[in-house]
């Protein structure tokens, strides 16, 4: 049985730019047959790009979210596995232009719960805590991962906005961590694919989207182990939705940029000095509007 270690991570995403997940060093090196829990804070503030067929615009979102985490590291033919379960609570306020009425609203609860499992295949064999401390050497790492969002967020079909999205999502990705000296440059590739949401707004609706490609890229710096500071990018595009299986909305097309701060306790430093852990977050918030020629008043 793995020992128990406590990781307290403080996350500060300073954004401009639609809520989608930035994750330095989801696939650096730590020791198998170690259980943690994690404690997650994020900040996201700035303008927010919707789907193109929906009448929203000035779209606006400060918003804050936090969750708590179980993961467990082991063996998986030989190779370093993680998986993680986190459930996210977010809350804050929106504003924004619907037709010609602007208005804000705030928002608070459960987000989608996410279940993520990733294993490097490459440059991160399985190591036990005293083999993992007695390596210091470090190297390439390629890793691929697999994400799942399930809908237990906090979902009201007669709401133009939501914090759950009230469908089940998958995330197939393949990262690759290339250290230099204290720093570290990681990128990703990936792609969300969705099922369908059956009560989209007014609740009658069925709502599907395409495939949504995502790439990431992250440069870090570590201060001293357990300590280290990262700036993040991300890019999404594609992923057009329908409704009642007409023709696509439209292509989607963002990107994002912001910081994070990773603090591990003193218990986790001297266990596992690169023990790092950052969990996908839920969109914290899903804007829920109709087409044009298909509104009615309702409660947002």
């Amino acid at each position: 049985m793995g020992r128990m270690l406590f990781l307290l991570y403080l996350l500060v995403h300073v954004i401009a730019a639609s809520a989608q997940e930035l994750e330095p060093r989801a696939y650096s090196r730590s020791p198998v047959g170690t259980t943690f829990v994690t404690v997650v804070f994020g900040n996201s503030i700035g303008g927010i790009t919707l789907d193109p067929s929906l009448p929203i615009t000035g779209a606006h979102a400060d918003l804050y979210s936090s969750a708590l985490g179980l993961g467990q590291t082991f063996p998986l033919f030989k190779r370093q596995a993680l998986i993680t379960m986190a459930l996210p609570y977010a809350w804050g306020r929106i504003s924004g232009q619907v037709g010609e009425q602007s208005g804000s609203i705030t928002r608070s609860g459960l987000a989608d719960f996410k279940i993520h499992f990733s294993v490097n295949l490459y440059g991160s064999p399985a190591l036990w805590p005293r083999e993992f401390a007695a390596s210091r050497r470090r190297t390439i790492v390629v890793g691929t991962s697999l994400t799942i969002a399930a809908p237990a967020g906090q979902y009201d079909s007669a709401k133009l906005i939501n914090l759950g999205t009230n469908r089940w999502a998958l995330k197939p990705e393949i990262g690759v961590s290339y250290p230099i000296a204290k720093f570290d440059l990681d990128l990703y590739a990936g792609a969300w694919f969705f099922t369908n949401n059956p009560h989209f707004f007014p609740g009658t609706t069925t709502r599907s989207q395409d495939t949504l490609a995502s790439a990431q890229a992250h440069i870090s710096y570590s201060f001293r182990p357990g300590l280290w500071c990262a700036f993040d990018s991300t890019w999404y595009g594609y992923g057009a939705t329908h409704l009642y299986g007409g023709p696509p909305s439209g292509r989607q097309s963002s990107s994002r940029a912001g910081v994070t701060l990773s603090q591990a306790s003193a218990e986790t430093v001297s266990q596992s000095p690169e023990r790092i852990s950052i969990f996908y977050l839920a969109d914290p918030v899903s804007f829920v509007v109709p087409q044009r020629g298909r509104r009615r008043r309702t409660g947002i």
